[in-house]
């Protein structure tokens, strides 16, 4: 099993897009990506550390409504 690193931004967007997600959009004060009716804010940081990478694949996970695992993100 792998251990989970901190991921780039434009990485974490590819990662996304290839699970379905459109954009990323202009917002107000941070960009956002659509998922049929559901919309991601995307945070303006460079890159992601392990806490807010997971936070956020939890909400990914609720939007596409399945797991995702370490290795399958990674793979993406």
């Amino acid at each position: 099993m792998s251990r989970s690193i901190p991921c780039k931004r434009r990485d974490f967007i590819k990662k996304l897009r290839q699970l379905g997600f459109d954009g990323p959009f202009s917002g107000t004060r941070h960009q956002f990506m659509v998922f049929g009716e559901n919309r991601l804010t995307i945070p303006s940081n460079d890159e992601y550390s392990v806490a807010q990478l997971r936070m956020m694949i939890r909400e990914v996970e609720e939007i596409i409504d399945r797991a995702i695992s370490l290795d399958e993100w990674i793979a993406l």
